[in-house]
């Protein structure tokens, strides 16, 4: 798959300082959390827009969504077309709820017509999250990036117990066993960033029937996730993780503020100094470094630390954006600043919100939930298009050609300039020259 050659100039960054779009965010989080602690025994189900009434699974989605109705389910999804209008047209009617949770987009997405209670939102971090955080199960459909994206995500958040571990299902073996072959064959036996338990989390299956069999299982549960409705009191009495969230927005942009020519680089902390891309990632930030770039990670092991041990040897800024696990922070020892988060998704968004370029290095469910929501923003207008550049062509070719298999030849999920998005590069030059071609920061 040949890629063209790109130029990118400078999209400047949003002015999260601006005190209103502070405030708009985190109206969005407390209207999003007094929304959702109305409803029990939520299923949020996932799935590409583009999903027409003929198709099989548009079919299946309406099935499952009267399954989960008849038995007294909160059926969530996106709210808009496809996968998510079949959904909710199975809910609807029912002894269930059907709910959709709406994204302002630069094209429209009208609300489907199936929903019976619905919000709105204008950023993807906070609709994403409610999404989330109120399930007891997911059920996954074919999709586009933004269905990986959401299946990251959640795999990522059992994964780093910020969620506990509940049913994930994902419907149609010929369009999720490839991508489950990849894992296996590439994340977790080559580079060892995944496990078996790792890649039991979900499970593949090709019947309605045995989407509900997972699900059923499940009860209610109060105080199941860090990020559950029901861990936030809204009103008067709001409680401390509703302001811990706007301190850290706050703490995160006045960060990043005064960055300046910051180049992410991404990937999993299990390569170590004995890898080829823990050295590769070394000598990128370096290079960097010396090109008076700042370098940006999640400051802990692995990728993190080769990125910034490369920076700091350089003598440039080398920051770390830390995330607490149990009260305990994974932080190497080559950085200069460093902040950090209580939530993932406050820190995801300051990750994705200063940087010129991004540089992924192979990883397991959380570098690749950051690779599809960033392919995700670009794709659907919410930045602009940036580098994206996957190191490792061992590791990423066939992802990408799983890519363009799949999701633009048979299920048509994507276009064919989707795939332009992100470029493949094996080499510390080519990633140097690919980022020299955006405009750097006045």
């Amino acid at each position: 798959m040949k890629k063209k050659v790109q130029f990118y100039k400078y999209h400047e960054p949003v002015d999260f300082r601006d005190t209103w779009r502070i405030f708009k965010i985190m109206s969005e989080f407390v209207e999003g959390y007094q929304f959702l602690s109305k409803f029990k025994g939520e299923v949020t189900i996932f799935g590409s827009a583009r999903t027409k009434p003929q198709n099989k699974y548009y079919k299946a989605a309406v099935k499952l969504g009267k399954m989960l109705g008849n038995n007294k389910h909160t059926v969530i999804t996106g709210g808009g077309p496809g996968i998510m209008e079949a959904a909710n047209k199975g809910a609807f009617g029912t002894k269930g709820e059907s709910i959709g949770l709406n994204i302002e987009l630069p094209f429209e997405q009208v609300l489907n017509k199936f929903v019976k209670k619905s919000m709105g939102f204008h950023y993807f971090f906070t609709r994403k999250v409610m999404l989330t955080a109120p399930s007891q199960a997911f059920a996954f459909f074919p999709g586009g990036f933004g269905t990986m994206d959401e299946f990251f995500e959640v795999l990522d958040y059992i994964d780093l117990q910020k969620m506990k571990k509940i049913p994930v299902v994902a419907l149609g073996k010929d369009y999720w066993n490839p991508l489950h072959d990849f894992l296996k064959k590439h994340s977790m036996m080559s580079i060892k960033a995944l496990n078996k338990e790792q890649l039991d989390l979900y499970k593949i299956v090709d019947k309605t029937e045995d989407v509900y069999a997972h699900v059923k299982k499940t009860k209610e549960r109060l105080y199941f996730s860090d990020l559950s409705p029901d861990q936030f009191s809204t009103g008067e009495a709001a409680n401390w993780r509703i302001f811990r969230i706007m301190a850290e927005l706050v703490e995160g942009f006045e960060f990043i503020t005064d960055l300046r020519n910051e180049v992410t680089i991404l990937g999993s902390s299990h390569l170590g100094p004995d890898t080829k891309y823990y050295s590769q990632a070394y000598d990128l930030a370096n290079r960097l470094g010396k090109d008076k770039y700042t370098i940006l990670t999640g400051g802990g092991p692995g990728i993190m630390e080769a990125a910034n041990r490369g920076a700091f040897d350089a003598k440039t800024d080398s920051i770390g954006l830390l995330m607490q696990y149990n009260d305990k922070v994974r932080k190497n020892q080559y950085l200069t600043k460093s902040l950090s988060f209580h939530f993932p998704f406050t820190r995801k968004l300051i990750i994705t919100a200063p940087s010129l370029g991004f540089v992924v290095f192979p990883g397991g469910y959380g570098t690749l939930h950051q690779t599809f929501e960033l392919l995700t923003l670009m794709q659907t207008g919410k930045i602009g298009k940036i580098p994206l550049i996957l190191f490792g062509k061992d590791f990423w070719q066939p992802l990408a050609e799983y890519l363009e298999r799949y999701f633009y030849k048979k299920y048509k999920t994507i276009n064919k300039e989707d795939l332009d998005l992100f470029q493949i590069v094996d080499s510390v030059d080519e990633a140097v020259k690919i980022i020299k071609r955006v405009r750097r920061k006045k």
